[in-house]
């Protein structure tokens, strides 16, 4: 195909031919962006939280006043829900995931470092927390009993109690200590003494999202023996899903009899999965508007190309004719419009992929988002290129099927 003729007809059409050039840049631009962004939210919302999430369900309470007994009811309340028909495992903890708060501590590798290496978010449970929530350890074992606190011992003014040791996760462990060497070593956080690393779990999710995506995975686990008064929060595993919403009322029947004195918190006392729906709604609804976003640039650039097509088609009527009679065939004048098609939308994609770099950047500044990933603009400049090939198909082969008598007959 030699160009040489389409450049010098898109001279003459300057200000239409630019039109359509920053027509295809912007989308360009924007698409790429619109699909790092859709990409980012589909590896949140589907990314791995460590937990067996269809067996879970949570409970959180209140109690009323100060209760001075709360240790040994909360003991009281697990041996009733460990007991109870339907449930494999229960837990108290300070904390759970897929909430908008955290309790969380700065990780040091020495006592007096100035700058922290990371924030973890800090978990508090016995023995039974791993297996519980079915978190996978990956290395390393599972607290022993003799390692458990109290926390009426840490809670209490001028403590000096040490936590013995820790579980944390891969990500956290990989960051600490790239060599790869994280087992039996240790690290400071929480009180003034080391906490050894005696365990390594492959996931756990951190409950907010402080820390941003690269720190979503930074959690430790520590052996701490919490009441029901710290967070409120039980966890329950059940042993068959498909019993999941029977076993939970059962477990609120069972505590609300075990300790009347308490409220039952209703709006947070639901399912795993319920828990991770709503955290992550609006991350949805962001999906679905860069969507909606994407497909209504894709629809404009394309009516723009077909109506552009479309009036140089009609403008060209006599030209086409000429070419017809001097010889050239449909299958010439169709591909033709077809390149000329392509050198535009190229032209605009180089333009575009300029843009969507430096609309990355005014991300990056503005929101702490990644960089944009180069494997986005190939996939934004070939979606442009067929859409412009589609676009401008129809208009082509009208132009193609022009008979060479009928544009002709003014020559």
């Amino acid at each position: 195909m030699e160009f040489r003729p389409i450049l010098s007809t898109l001279r003459r059409h300057k200000t239409a031919s630019a039109l359509i050039v920053m027509e295809i840049a912007l989308s360009c631009a924007i698409i790429c962006n619109a699909l790092f962004l859709i990409g980012e939210r589909v590896d949140r919302v589907g990314g791995s939280s460590g937990l067996a999430e269809s067996e879970l369900v949570r409970v959180q309470m209140a109690g009323i006043g100060k209760d001075d007994n709360a240790a040994a009811l909360t003991a009281s309340d697990l041996a009733t829900l460990r007991a109870l028909p339907g449930v494999r495992n229960a837990i108290v903890t300070n904390e759970v995931p897929f909430v908008n708060s955290s309790w969380n501590s700065s990780v040091t590798y020495t006592k007096d470092q100035s700058q922290p290496t990371l924030s973890s978010t800090v978990y508090m449970g016995t023995e039974q927390f791993v297996e519980t929530l079915g978190l996978k350890l990956v290395a390393g074992r599972n607290f022993t009993s003799d390692e458990l606190v109290d926390w009426a011992a840490i809670d209490a003014p001028n403590s000096k109690v040490a936590i013995p040791s820790t579980i944390i996760t891969r990500s956290m462990a990989n960051k600490l200590f790239p060599d790869g060497n994280a087992l039996g070593r240790s690290f400071y956080s929480w009180g003034d003494e080391p906490i050894r690393i005696v365990g390594i779990v492959e996931h756990l999710v951190r409950p907010s999202d402080q820390g941003g995506p690269v720190a979503h995975d930074y959690s430790m686990i520590l052996p701490v023996k919490v009441p029901y008064t710290v967070g409120g929060n039980y966890l329950i595993r059940v042993t068959d899903p498909t019993r999941r919403d029977e076993v939970l009322k059962a477990v609120v029947e069972a505590l609300k009899r075990n300790g009347p004195d308490r409220i039952i918190l209703t709006d947070n006392t639901k399912s795993m999965e319920a828990l991770r729906s709503e955290y992550y709604r609006q991350d949805r609804s962001m999906m679905w508007l860069l969507i909606a976003v994407c497909i209504a640039l894709l629809v404009v650039t394309a009516l723009g190309i077909v109506g552009l097509a479309s009036f140089w088609v009609q403008q060209r009527t006599k030209q086409i004719g000429i070419r017809r009679a001097l010889g050239a065939t449909r299958g010439q004048i169709l591909r033709y419009f077809q390149a000329e098609n392509f050198l535009l939308a190229t032209v605009g994609i180089v333009i575009g992929m300029l843009m969507a770099y430096g609309i990355n950047q005014l991300l990056m500044g503005k929101y702490e988002l990644p960089r944009l990933p180069a494997m986005y603009l190939p996939v934004g400049a070939v979606t442009l290129w067929l859409l412009g090939q589609l676009a401008v198909l129809g208009p082509a082969r009208r132009a193609a099927a022009v008979p060479p008598a009928i544009a002709t007959r003014s020559v």
